[in-house]
């Protein structure tokens, strides 16, 4: 009696295994049935995805706002990934800047991990002129020359679209004499010889004997070309990187003349006067007030900003304005 009850028992079991459909559904059930039950799993998946990305929203939130407050308070030593071992000389990276912030955004860090695998000891400032004035790229370099600090032995004059590619690129303290980085062979713009901007080396000894750069050159160009005069003028001899084969690729320039554009205009006698030497004017001369000065990262690179207000005497230079 007993194996007669359990067989029947048995076999019903394993029918009703067979008779399951992906292991749920009966075989038999109708097409509106598994549409019914597809409907149903399907509100309960969106349901409870709503209510997880909800939940978790308020977290995303905080964790977000976190980084940003990382990223605007960095707690990282300038000195990072530095070793003293690189040597006694320390380069102050001098970027005349307004406006210009997408540039600077791919600058600042490129430029730190270029230095940093060269084994250059660096600080970048950033010269960010903020008056009414015209854009007075020397006078800001004269800023940055006396607000740099005595840490720094060295300068480079560099611009902020300009950003080197070659690792064979001599960024060592120019003991000799003013080392252009930036030559005309190599810059991918300009190639006459007297050229001397784009990226320019000077031991600050050497750039006190120039007695910096001229405070008269309001709006673009120009300020560079009578800067070779100074060079010369102080007896100081140029020098120019050699062995470089890349040429013109040398470097990237990052500059987009169609979203930004060069002042490049010449008012009143600014056109007479942007051609002559300016023997009395210089480093010494420069008028400004640092408005504001603030150590920030960008991606993970450190820099000083110093907010200039430049000071302008209409009367020796009316073209700093445009009126």
């Amino acid at each position: 009696m007993y194996m007669t009850r359990r067989k029947p028992a048995l076999y019903l079991r394993e029918d009703s295994r067979s008779s399951l459909f992906l292991g749920f559904l009966p075989r038999k059930c109708s097409i509106f049935n598994l549409f019914l039950t597809c409907l149903i799993l399907g509100f309960l998946s969106m349901l409870w995805l709503q209510l997880s990305c909800t939940g978790g929203d308020v977290n995303k939130r905080a964790i977000q706002d976190e980084v940003s407050s990382q990223k605007s308070c960095p707690q990282i030593p300038r000195t990072v990934n530095e070793d003293p071992s690189w040597g006694p000389h320390r380069l102050a990276l001098l970027i005349p800047f307004r406006e210009r912030f997408e540039e600077l955004m791919s600058f600042v860090p490129h430029m730190h991990r270029y230095l940093i695998q060269k084994k250059i000891l660096h600080h970048i400032f950033i010269i960010n002129q903020v008056d009414h004035f015209r854009f007075n790229r020397a006078s800001l370099i004269n800023v940055g020359f006396l607000e740099s600090g005595n840490e720094t032995d060295y300068i480079a004059m560099h611009d902020v679209d300009l950003l080197p590619l070659n690792l064979d690129l001599d960024y060592g303290f120019p003991d000799k004499g003013p080392f252009h980085v930036a030559s005309p062979e190599l810059h991918p713009l300009y190639h006459y010889k007297t050229y001397v901007g784009g990226i320019l080396l000077l031991t600050k000894q050497h750039y006190e004997m120039c007695n910096g750069m001229s405070n008269r050159f309001w709006g673009w160009g120009r300020e560079d070309d009578e800067f070779y005069r100074r060079i010369k003028g102080a007896e100081l001899e140029l020098f120019r990187p050699t062995g470089i084969s890349t040429g013109y690729k040398t470097f990237r320039h990052i500059h987009d003349p169609a979203w930004r554009k060069r002042d490049q205009k010449r008012i009143a006698a600014q056109k007479q006067e942007q051609f002559k030497v300016d023997r009395a004017g210089g480093l010494h001369s420069v008028k400004y007030r640092v408005e504001s000065r603030s150590e920030v990262t960008i991606s993970g690179a450190p820099c000083t900003v110093l907010n200039v207000l430049l000071e302008c005497d209409l009367g020796h230079t009316p073209w700093c304005v445009f009126n």
